[in-house]
């Protein structure tokens, strides 16, 4: 056996200590989130092929707009974005949502379109204890301690529109949505209200009609029945492709002189250029019109049209929202905003100016608790939009 000389002591310790230092640095990068360098990986999940591709793209560009005239930061530090597409719902947002916090290992989640893909992708949060700032629609969750959402619950259109339908419609409202989880929600958010306000459906069964989902592009003979029903105005939720052959073949069918009521999202964007015509007078109601006089929105506004064609639209203002609230939330979490910590400053946030008006978090279901507009598509200038004509209800529990 030989001794080991004080040199070789020394050397023996150095390269130990690189050794441990190197584990070290190995480890950090294998937090999620951490990218090195004081970077911070966020992903972001929307529809960027299928019926909602339109949406989902709005929520993508929403995001990156905020990035792009916050220096492609958030919370101060420089964010490795990570986008997947969600497709069509559960099916295919589940592998998407399962790669970004398994093998990409983001710190925060962000977006997602529908609600269905919301409900499948839930049991990944709770496994790998990564905080969801949605965008978009969300259906009833019971643990909501680590989802969060800048835009709505899925009944709370209807609910905030049924009052006013109610008290303007003289006689029986026939409601008609999509056949899947996001128009169960959006149609008994409607339906509950209004038969609360003393309302009656239309409908023989007293029941919502669903149409199948996505396979229903003739809506025509629904149209016969709604006509045989008697009804003197219609309530629906369709978004997307489904919005556009809705709103134009009700536009040259047998009721195209009864009222149609809908959630915003009928008129809400690109759609509304593919209706044209079709889609004038048609009331939604909604949380956001780009034409609301505050200075946020008008920031807002012009940040948009300087990279875009058009006016934003609410899914790319929840979008954009809910990078303000990461923006928010990280720089709050201080040296190391872990998924927990980050989670835990989205809880105290408080008041959050936007440009939809100052809104905030419910204590209760972790969605906005904010007003809601009446609106109407009219002329404006050359082109047709979504005008606000009043306030409506302001919901939040």
């Amino acid at each position: 056996m030989s001794l080991t000389t004080p040199a070789r002591s020394r050397a023996l310790a150095a390269g130990l200590l690189a050794l441990v230092l190197t584990a070290s640095t190995a480890c950090a990068a294998d937090e999620p989130g951490t990218t090195g360098g004081g970077s911070i990986k966020i992903g972001l999940l929307a529809s960027l092929s299928g019926t909602y591709q339109s949406v989902g793209k709005e929520i993508r560009d929403g995001f990156e707009l905020y990035l792009d005239t916050h220096d492609g930061k958030l919370g101060g530090r420089q964010v490795d974005l990570v986008v997947a597409d969600e497709g069509n719902g559960a099916a295919t947002a589940v592998p998407a949502a399962t790669k970004l916090l398994k093998q990409d290992r983001v710190a925060a989640l962000t977006g997602i379109v529908g609600g269905g893909s919301v409900a499948g992708v839930y049991p990944l949060l709770q496994e790998t204890k990564v905080p969801l700032v949605g965008s978009n629609g969300r259906p009833e969750i019971k643990d909501v301690s680590r989802v969060w959402h800048t835009s709505y619950l899925s009944d709370e259109p209807g609910a905030a529109i049924a009052q006013h339908v109610r008290d303007n419609v003289k006689g029986s409202v026939y409601a008609i949505g999509p056949d899947y989880q996001g128009g169960w929600d959006e149609l008994r958010g409607f339906t509950e209200a209004f038969a609360k306000a003393g309302g009656t459906l239309a409908n023989p069964d007293g029941k919502t009609t669903f149409t199948p989902f996505p396979a229903t592009t003739n809506f025509t003979p629904y149209f016969a029945r709604i006509k045989a029903s008697g009804a003197q105005a219609v309530y629906t939720f369709y978004a997307g492709s489904a919005a556009v052959d809705f709103v134009k073949q009700y536009a040259q069918s047998e009721i195209k002189d009864v009222p149609l009521y809908a959630a915003g999202f009928l008129t809400e964007g690109g759609v509304l250029n593919a209706q044209g015509e079709a889609a004038r007078d048609i009331f939604s109601v909604l949380n956001y019109s780009p034409d609301l006089d505050n200075a946020e929105n008008r920031g807002f506004v012009a940040a948009w049209k300087a990279k875009h064609d058009g006016s934003p639209t609410t899914y790319a203002l929840a979008s954009y929202d809910a990078a303000a609230v990461l923006d928010r939330a990280i720089g709050a979490a201080g040296d190391d905003p872990t998924p927990e910590a980050i989670n835990a400053q989205i809880g105290k946030l408080g008041q959050i100016a936007s440009p939809r008006g100052a809104w905030q978090f419910s204590g209760v279901t972790h969605s906005p608790v904010q007003k809601w507009y009446l609106r109407q598509v009219r002329q404006d200038g050359r082109a047709l939009s979504n005008t606000v004509v009043g306030d409506l209800a302001t919901i939040g529990r």
